[in-house]
Protein backbone atom coordinates (compact mmCIF):
# COMPACT_ATOMS: atom_id res chain seq x y z
CA UNK A 1 0.00 0.00 0.00
CA UNK A 2 1.27 3.45 -0.84
CA UNK A 3 2.18 5.74 2.02
CA UNK A 4 0.13 8.84 2.74
CA UNK A 5 3.03 11.00 1.58
CA UNK A 6 3.31 9.04 -1.67
CA UNK A 7 -0.41 9.41 -2.34
CA UNK A 8 -0.23 13.13 -1.77
CA UNK A 9 2.78 13.46 -4.03
CA UNK A 10 1.07 11.40 -6.74
CA UNK A 11 -2.10 13.43 -6.47
CA UNK A 12 -0.06 16.59 -6.91
CA UNK A 13 1.82 15.21 -9.89
CA UNK A 14 -1.38 14.13 -11.63
CA UNK A 15 -2.83 17.61 -11.37
CA UNK A 16 -2.21 20.32 -13.88
CA UNK A 17 0.78 22.53 -13.31
CA UNK A 18 -0.11 25.30 -10.93
CA UNK A 19 1.50 28.56 -10.06
CA UNK A 20 2.75 28.91 -6.52
CA UNK A 21 -0.03 29.73 -4.08
CA UNK A 22 0.03 31.23 -0.60
CA UNK A 23 -2.26 30.20 2.22
CA UNK A 24 -2.65 32.11 5.46
CA UNK A 25 -3.44 30.15 8.61
CA UNK A 26 -4.88 31.74 11.74
CA UNK A 27 -4.27 29.74 14.90
CA UNK A 28 -3.96 29.98 18.65
CA UNK A 29 -0.60 30.12 20.43
CA UNK A 30 -1.02 26.79 22.23
CA UNK A 31 1.93 24.36 22.27
CA UNK A 32 0.47 21.90 19.76
CA UNK A 33 -0.11 24.69 17.23
CA UNK A 34 3.40 26.05 17.76
CA UNK A 35 4.68 22.57 16.89
CA UNK A 36 2.52 22.53 13.76
CA UNK A 37 4.03 25.83 12.67
CA UNK A 38 7.57 24.53 13.26
CA UNK A 39 6.85 21.44 11.15
CA UNK A 40 5.69 23.47 8.14
CA UNK A 41 8.95 22.66 6.24
CA UNK A 42 7.81 19.01 6.24
CA UNK A 43 4.61 20.07 4.48
CA UNK A 44 6.65 22.08 1.98
CA UNK A 45 8.64 18.96 1.07
CA UNK A 46 5.37 17.50 -0.22
CA UNK A 47 4.04 20.75 -1.64
CA UNK A 48 6.89 23.08 -2.60
CA UNK A 49 4.49 25.28 -4.58
CA UNK A 50 2.36 26.16 -1.53
CA UNK A 51 3.67 28.95 0.66
CA UNK A 52 2.34 29.01 4.22
CA UNK A 53 1.90 32.20 6.24
CA UNK A 54 1.00 32.07 9.92
CA UNK A 55 -1.00 34.39 12.13
CA UNK A 56 -0.54 33.10 15.69
CA UNK A 57 -2.50 34.87 18.43
CA UNK A 58 -3.65 34.44 22.04
CA UNK A 59 -7.03 32.73 22.30
CA UNK A 60 -9.18 35.80 22.92
CA UNK A 61 -7.54 37.79 20.10
CA UNK A 62 -7.75 34.88 17.69
CA UNK A 63 -11.48 34.44 18.20
CA UNK A 64 -12.23 38.12 17.73
CA UNK A 65 -10.02 38.61 14.69
CA UNK A 66 -11.10 35.45 12.87
CA UNK A 67 -14.81 35.92 13.57
CA UNK A 68 -14.79 39.50 12.28
CA UNK A 69 -12.83 38.53 9.17
CA UNK A 70 -15.01 35.58 8.24
CA UNK A 71 -18.28 37.36 9.04
CA UNK A 72 -17.29 40.21 6.73
CA UNK A 73 -16.04 37.89 3.98
CA UNK A 74 -12.71 39.72 3.94
CA UNK A 75 -10.85 36.54 3.03
CA UNK A 76 -7.70 37.22 5.07
CA UNK A 77 -7.49 33.59 6.18
CA UNK A 78 -7.53 30.39 4.15
CA UNK A 79 -7.53 28.19 7.23
CA UNK A 80 -9.01 29.13 10.59
CA UNK A 81 -8.61 27.38 13.92
CA UNK A 82 -12.06 26.94 15.41
CA UNK A 83 -13.80 24.95 18.11
CA UNK A 84 -16.91 22.82 18.42
CA UNK A 85 -18.82 25.93 19.51
CA UNK A 86 -18.19 27.85 16.29
CA UNK A 87 -18.67 25.16 13.63
CA UNK A 88 -22.49 24.67 13.73
CA UNK A 89 -23.07 28.41 14.16
CA UNK A 90 -20.78 29.35 11.28
CA UNK A 91 -22.34 26.70 9.04
CA UNK A 92 -25.79 28.14 9.76
CA UNK A 93 -24.44 31.58 8.86
CA UNK A 94 -23.12 30.24 5.55
CA UNK A 95 -19.48 30.99 6.37
CA UNK A 96 -18.06 27.51 5.73
CA UNK A 97 -18.04 25.04 2.85
CA UNK A 98 -18.31 21.32 3.61
CA UNK A 99 -15.17 19.19 3.41
CA UNK A 100 -16.97 15.92 2.67
CA UNK A 101 -17.14 16.60 -1.12
CA UNK A 102 -13.39 17.24 -1.16
CA UNK A 103 -12.75 13.78 0.25
CA UNK A 104 -15.17 12.30 -2.30
CA UNK A 105 -13.08 13.75 -5.13
CA UNK A 106 -10.02 11.74 -4.07
CA UNK A 107 -10.86 8.21 -2.98
CA UNK A 108 -7.23 7.23 -2.39
CA UNK A 109 -6.58 10.24 -0.20
CA UNK A 110 -9.81 9.63 1.69
CA UNK A 111 -8.83 6.02 2.33
CA UNK A 112 -5.35 6.92 3.54
CA UNK A 113 -6.66 9.76 5.73
CA UNK A 114 -8.92 7.26 7.53
CA UNK A 115 -11.96 9.35 8.40
CA UNK A 116 -13.42 6.41 10.30
CA UNK A 117 -10.40 6.53 12.61
CA UNK A 118 -11.61 9.85 14.05
CA UNK A 119 -13.10 9.48 17.53
CA UNK A 120 -16.89 9.40 16.87
CA UNK A 121 -17.93 12.12 19.36
CA UNK A 122 -15.29 14.49 17.99
CA UNK A 123 -16.25 13.85 14.37
CA UNK A 124 -19.94 14.24 15.22
CA UNK A 125 -19.29 17.63 16.84
CA UNK A 126 -17.79 18.91 13.56
CA UNK A 127 -20.54 17.47 11.37
CA UNK A 128 -23.70 19.34 10.37
CA UNK A 129 -26.47 17.64 8.36
CA UNK A 130 -24.19 14.76 7.50
CA UNK A 131 -21.41 16.99 6.16
CA UNK A 132 -18.01 17.39 7.82
CA UNK A 133 -17.00 21.06 8.03
CA UNK A 134 -13.74 20.94 10.01
CA UNK A 135 -10.98 18.45 10.78
CA UNK A 136 -9.92 17.97 14.41
CA UNK A 137 -6.33 18.95 15.17
CA UNK A 138 -6.63 17.94 18.80
CA UNK A 139 -9.50 17.31 21.20
CA UNK A 140 -9.68 17.70 24.93
CA UNK A 141 -11.70 17.53 28.09
CA UNK A 142 -10.59 18.81 31.49
CA UNK A 143 -8.92 17.11 34.45
CA UNK A 144 -6.99 17.71 37.67
CA UNK A 145 -3.20 17.75 37.43
CA UNK A 146 -1.08 17.73 40.56
CA UNK A 147 2.58 17.89 41.49
CA UNK A 148 3.28 14.49 43.03
CA UNK A 149 6.31 15.72 44.97
CA UNK A 150 4.37 18.56 46.59
CA UNK A 151 1.40 16.32 47.40
CA UNK A 152 3.72 13.74 48.99
CA UNK A 153 5.60 16.43 50.93
CA UNK A 154 2.28 17.61 52.40
CA UNK A 155 1.43 14.04 53.44
CA UNK A 156 -1.57 13.85 51.11
CA UNK A 157 -3.06 11.23 48.79
CA UNK A 158 -4.91 12.56 45.76
CA UNK A 159 -8.23 10.75 45.14
CA UNK A 160 -9.11 9.72 41.59
CA UNK A 161 -12.38 11.68 41.84
CA UNK A 162 -11.64 14.79 43.92
CA UNK A 163 -14.24 17.27 45.12
CA UNK A 164 -13.72 21.02 45.02
CA UNK A 165 -13.69 21.00 48.83
CA UNK A 166 -10.81 18.53 48.75
CA UNK A 167 -8.99 20.73 46.23
CA UNK A 168 -9.31 23.61 48.69
CA UNK A 169 -8.07 21.50 51.61
CA UNK A 170 -5.09 20.22 49.63
CA UNK A 171 -4.29 23.72 48.38
CA UNK A 172 -4.15 25.06 51.94
CA UNK A 173 -1.55 22.45 52.87
CA UNK A 174 0.64 22.90 49.80
CA UNK A 175 0.50 26.69 49.57
CA UNK A 176 3.96 28.17 50.13
CA UNK A 177 4.05 31.61 48.47
CA UNK A 178 7.29 32.61 50.20
CA UNK A 179 9.02 29.93 48.15
CA UNK A 180 7.05 30.65 44.98
CA UNK A 181 4.70 27.67 45.29
CA UNK A 182 0.93 28.12 45.13
CA UNK A 183 -1.62 25.60 46.34
CA UNK A 184 -3.73 25.68 43.19
CA UNK A 185 -3.53 27.45 39.83
CA UNK A 186 -6.67 28.18 37.83
CA UNK A 187 -7.42 30.43 34.86
CA UNK A 188 -8.31 34.01 35.74
CA UNK A 189 -7.96 35.79 32.39
CA UNK A 190 -11.39 37.09 31.26
CA UNK A 191 -12.84 35.34 28.22
CA UNK A 192 -15.59 32.87 27.42
CA UNK A 193 -12.93 30.32 26.49
CA UNK A 194 -10.54 31.33 29.27
CA UNK A 195 -11.69 31.87 32.86
CA UNK A 196 -15.29 31.00 32.00
CA UNK A 197 -14.39 27.60 30.53
CA UNK A 198 -13.14 26.49 33.93
CA UNK A 199 -15.68 28.45 35.97
CA UNK A 200 -18.62 27.09 33.95
CA UNK A 201 -17.70 23.54 34.97
CA UNK A 202 -17.55 24.70 38.59
CA UNK A 203 -21.00 26.32 38.31
CA UNK A 204 -22.36 23.11 36.77
CA UNK A 205 -21.23 20.96 39.69
CA UNK A 206 -22.47 23.49 42.25
CA UNK A 207 -25.90 22.87 40.72
CA UNK A 208 -26.10 26.01 38.57
CA UNK A 209 -27.03 26.71 34.94
CA UNK A 210 -27.11 29.71 32.62
CA UNK A 211 -30.80 29.51 31.71
CA UNK A 212 -33.83 27.46 32.70
CA UNK A 213 -36.01 25.83 30.06
CA UNK A 214 -37.90 29.09 29.52
CA UNK A 215 -34.64 30.94 28.88
CA UNK A 216 -34.89 32.79 32.16
CA UNK A 217 -31.31 33.54 33.28
CA UNK A 218 -30.16 31.89 36.51
CA UNK A 219 -26.98 33.82 37.25
CA UNK A 220 -28.39 35.38 40.42
CA UNK A 221 -29.13 31.94 41.90
CA UNK A 222 -27.61 30.54 45.08
CA UNK A 223 -25.64 28.01 43.03
CA UNK A 224 -23.89 30.74 41.03
CA UNK A 225 -23.18 32.75 44.17
CA UNK A 226 -21.78 29.73 45.98
CA UNK A 227 -19.58 28.83 43.01
CA UNK A 228 -18.26 32.35 42.52
CA UNK A 229 -17.63 32.82 46.25
CA UNK A 230 -15.73 29.54 46.34
CA UNK A 231 -13.66 30.38 43.24
CA UNK A 232 -12.76 33.89 44.42
CA UNK A 233 -11.81 32.76 47.92
CA UNK A 234 -9.79 29.81 46.60
CA UNK A 235 -7.77 31.99 44.26
CA UNK A 236 -7.23 34.79 46.79
CA UNK A 237 -6.00 32.42 49.47
CA UNK A 238 -4.04 29.84 47.52
CA UNK A 239 -3.59 31.07 43.94
CA UNK A 240 -0.67 32.87 42.29
CA UNK A 241 -0.49 36.68 42.16
CA UNK A 242 -1.91 38.48 39.14
CA UNK A 243 -4.23 35.58 38.38
CA UNK A 244 -6.58 37.73 36.26
CA UNK A 245 -3.78 37.88 33.67
CA UNK A 246 -3.38 34.10 33.53
CA UNK A 247 -5.06 32.12 30.78
CA UNK A 248 -4.24 28.59 29.66
CA UNK A 249 -0.73 29.30 28.38
CA UNK A 250 0.33 31.38 31.39
CA UNK A 251 -0.94 28.79 33.86
CA UNK A 252 0.72 26.00 31.88
CA UNK A 253 4.02 27.83 32.34
CA UNK A 254 3.48 28.09 36.10
CA UNK A 255 2.69 24.38 36.38
CA UNK A 256 5.61 23.45 34.12
CA UNK A 257 7.98 25.38 36.39
CA UNK A 258 6.84 23.50 39.50
CA UNK A 259 5.05 26.50 41.01
CA UNK A 260 1.60 24.89 41.37
CA UNK A 261 0.45 22.20 43.73
CA UNK A 262 -2.57 21.51 41.53
CA UNK A 263 -4.04 22.72 38.26
CA UNK A 264 -7.52 22.03 36.91
CA UNK A 265 -7.57 22.60 33.16
CA UNK A 266 -7.48 21.08 29.69
CA UNK A 267 -6.38 17.49 29.21
CA UNK A 268 -4.25 18.71 26.30
CA UNK A 269 -1.84 20.15 28.88
CA UNK A 270 -0.50 16.69 29.65
CA UNK A 271 1.73 16.52 26.57
CA UNK A 272 3.50 19.85 27.25
CA UNK A 273 3.90 18.95 30.93
CA UNK A 274 5.72 15.76 29.89
CA UNK A 275 7.92 17.52 27.32
CA UNK A 276 11.51 17.74 28.66
CA UNK A 277 12.26 20.68 26.37
CA UNK A 278 9.74 22.91 28.13
CA UNK A 279 8.85 21.37 31.48
CA UNK A 280 10.67 20.93 34.79
CA UNK A 281 8.06 18.50 36.11
CA UNK A 282 8.35 15.64 33.61
CA UNK A 283 7.32 12.44 35.36
CA UNK A 284 6.31 14.38 38.47
CA UNK A 285 2.69 15.12 37.54
CA UNK A 286 -0.28 13.01 38.52
CA UNK A 287 -3.57 13.06 36.64
CA UNK A 288 -7.08 12.48 38.03
CA UNK A 289 -10.62 13.48 37.08
CA UNK A 290 -11.88 17.07 37.19
CA UNK A 291 -13.38 18.03 40.57
CA UNK A 292 -17.07 17.95 41.42
CA UNK A 293 -18.97 20.35 43.63
CA UNK A 294 -21.77 19.76 46.14
CA UNK A 295 -24.58 19.89 43.58
CA UNK A 296 -24.02 17.27 40.88
CA UNK A 297 -21.29 15.44 38.95
CA UNK A 298 -22.88 16.61 35.67
CA UNK A 299 -20.69 18.95 33.63
CA UNK A 300 -17.54 18.64 35.74
CA UNK A 301 -15.37 18.06 32.66
CA UNK A 302 -15.74 19.93 29.41
CA UNK A 303 -15.68 18.87 25.76
CA UNK A 304 -13.66 20.72 23.14
CA UNK A 305 -11.79 20.26 19.91
CA UNK A 306 -9.47 22.76 18.29
CA UNK A 307 -10.04 22.10 14.61
CA UNK A 308 -9.04 23.44 11.23
CA UNK A 309 -11.60 24.70 8.73
CA UNK A 310 -11.66 26.53 5.40
CA UNK A 311 -13.73 29.73 5.36
CA UNK A 312 -15.96 30.18 2.33
CA UNK A 313 -14.12 33.47 1.74
CA UNK A 314 -10.83 31.64 1.03
CA UNK A 315 -9.54 31.91 -2.53
CA UNK A 316 -7.10 29.03 -2.05
CA UNK A 317 -9.41 26.19 -1.08
CA UNK A 318 -7.49 23.44 -2.90
CA UNK A 319 -4.19 24.39 -1.27
CA UNK A 320 -5.88 24.86 2.09
CA UNK A 321 -7.44 21.40 1.88
CA UNK A 322 -4.02 19.88 1.25
CA UNK A 323 -2.72 21.47 4.43
CA UNK A 324 -5.79 20.44 6.44
CA UNK A 325 -5.47 16.79 5.50
CA UNK A 326 -1.72 16.83 6.17
CA UNK A 327 -1.90 18.49 9.61
CA UNK A 328 -4.70 16.25 10.91
CA UNK A 329 -3.59 12.93 9.38
CA UNK A 330 -2.31 9.81 11.19
CA UNK A 331 1.02 10.45 9.49
CA UNK A 332 1.28 13.92 11.03
CA UNK A 333 0.86 12.35 14.46
CA UNK A 334 3.77 10.02 13.66
CA UNK A 335 5.79 13.01 12.49
CA UNK A 336 5.28 14.78 15.82
CA UNK A 337 6.19 11.59 17.66
CA UNK A 338 9.42 11.37 15.68
CA UNK A 339 10.32 14.99 16.45
CA UNK A 340 9.03 15.45 20.01
CA UNK A 341 8.18 12.02 21.38
CA UNK A 342 4.91 10.11 21.56
CA UNK A 343 3.73 11.83 24.75
CA UNK A 344 3.61 15.13 22.84
CA UNK A 345 1.44 14.10 19.88
CA UNK A 346 -1.88 15.93 19.34
CA UNK A 347 -4.35 14.08 21.59
CA UNK A 348 -7.99 13.17 21.49
CA UNK A 349 -8.68 12.85 17.77
CA UNK A 350 -7.87 9.34 16.55
CA UNK A 351 -8.71 5.87 17.81
CA UNK A 352 -5.41 4.60 16.38
CA UNK A 353 -3.43 6.94 18.65
CA UNK A 354 -4.92 5.36 21.76
CA UNK A 355 -4.36 1.85 20.37
CA UNK A 356 -0.72 2.58 19.49
CA UNK A 357 1.60 0.72 21.91
CA UNK A 358 4.20 3.51 21.66
CA UNK A 359 1.64 6.10 22.75
CA UNK A 360 0.24 3.84 25.45
CA UNK A 361 3.72 3.48 26.92
CA UNK A 362 4.75 7.14 26.65
CA UNK A 363 1.40 8.52 27.84
CA UNK A 364 0.52 5.79 30.33
CA UNK A 365 0.11 8.34 33.13
CA UNK A 366 -2.79 10.10 31.43
CA UNK A 367 -3.95 8.58 28.11
CA UNK A 368 -6.77 6.37 29.40
CA UNK A 369 -8.07 9.12 31.69
CA UNK A 370 -8.07 11.63 28.83
CA UNK A 371 -9.88 9.31 26.42
CA UNK A 372 -12.50 8.52 29.06
CA UNK A 373 -13.04 12.21 29.84
CA UNK A 374 -13.48 13.10 26.17
CA UNK A 375 -15.84 10.25 25.36
CA UNK A 376 -18.01 10.63 28.49
CA UNK A 377 -18.50 14.40 28.37
CA UNK A 378 -22.19 14.92 27.54
CA UNK A 379 -22.93 18.34 26.02
CA UNK A 380 -26.67 17.57 26.08
CA UNK A 381 -26.83 17.09 29.88
CA UNK A 382 -24.33 19.54 31.34
CA UNK A 383 -26.23 20.52 34.48
CA UNK A 384 -28.29 19.19 37.38
CA UNK A 385 -31.50 20.72 36.09
CA UNK A 386 -32.65 20.70 32.44
CA UNK A 387 -31.50 23.44 30.08
CA UNK A 388 -32.59 24.56 26.60
CA UNK A 389 -29.04 24.62 25.22
CA UNK A 390 -26.12 22.30 24.51
CA UNK A 391 -22.62 22.89 25.82
CA UNK A 392 -20.73 22.16 29.03
CA UNK A 393 -18.36 25.14 29.23
CA UNK A 394 -20.39 27.32 26.86
CA UNK A 395 -23.96 27.96 25.73
CA UNK A 396 -24.34 27.00 22.08
CA UNK A 397 -25.92 30.24 20.85
CA UNK A 398 -24.19 32.88 18.69
CA UNK A 399 -24.50 35.55 21.38
CA UNK A 400 -22.46 33.56 23.89
CA UNK A 401 -19.11 34.61 22.45
CA UNK A 402 -19.83 38.15 23.69
CA UNK A 403 -21.95 37.20 26.72
CA UNK A 404 -19.48 34.68 28.08
CA UNK A 405 -16.61 37.13 27.80
CA UNK A 406 -18.68 39.87 29.45
CA UNK A 407 -19.50 37.61 32.40
CA UNK A 408 -15.84 36.58 32.50
CA UNK A 409 -14.95 40.24 32.98
CA UNK A 410 -17.40 40.51 35.87
CA UNK A 411 -15.87 37.38 37.42
CA UNK A 412 -12.37 38.85 37.08
CA UNK A 413 -13.64 42.09 38.64
CA UNK A 414 -14.86 40.20 41.69
CA UNK A 415 -11.57 38.32 41.92
CA UNK A 416 -9.48 41.48 41.71
CA UNK A 417 -11.69 43.29 44.22
CA UNK A 418 -12.97 45.91 41.80
CA UNK A 419 -16.53 44.79 42.51
CA UNK A 420 -18.28 42.60 45.04
CA UNK A 421 -19.51 39.12 44.18
CA UNK A 422 -23.11 40.31 44.50
CA UNK A 423 -22.44 43.18 42.09
CA UNK A 424 -20.75 40.84 39.61
CA UNK A 425 -23.68 38.43 39.68
CA UNK A 426 -26.21 41.23 39.30
CA UNK A 427 -24.35 42.55 36.25
CA UNK A 428 -24.06 39.04 34.82
CA UNK A 429 -27.77 38.36 35.32
CA UNK A 430 -28.68 41.59 33.52
CA UNK A 431 -26.38 40.76 30.60
CA UNK A 432 -27.83 37.26 30.26
CA UNK A 433 -31.37 38.63 30.38
CA UNK A 434 -30.61 41.12 27.62
CA UNK A 435 -29.28 38.33 25.40
CA UNK A 436 -32.35 36.15 26.05
CA UNK A 437 -34.72 39.02 25.25
CA UNK A 438 -32.88 40.64 22.34
CA UNK A 439 -32.11 37.24 20.80
CA UNK A 440 -35.77 36.24 20.83
CA UNK A 441 -35.18 33.20 23.04
CA UNK A 442 -37.82 34.15 25.59
CA UNK A 443 -41.41 33.71 24.48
Amino acid sequence: MKSFAALLTTALALGTAQAASTITIATVNNPDMVTMQKLTPEFNKLYPDINVKWVVLPENELRQKVTLDIASGAGSFDIATVGVYEVPIWVKNGWLDPLTPEFSKNAELSKSYKLNDLIPSVRKALTVNGQLYALPFYAESSMTMYNKDLVKKAGLTMPRNPTWNQIEQFASKMNDPKNGVYGVCLRGLPGWGENMALFDTMVNTFGGRWYDNSWKPQLDSAAWKNAMTFYVNLMKKYGPPGVTSNGFTETLTLMSQGKCGMWVDATSAAGPLEDPANSKVVGKVGYVNAPVGPGTPNGNHWFWSWSLTIPKSSKQEDSAFKFLTWATSPQYIELVAKNKGWASVPPGTRISTYNNPNYKKAASAFSSLVLSAITTADVTKPTKDPVPYNGIQYVAIPEFQALGTQVGQYLAGALSGQTTIDQALSQAQAAAQKVAKDGGYQK
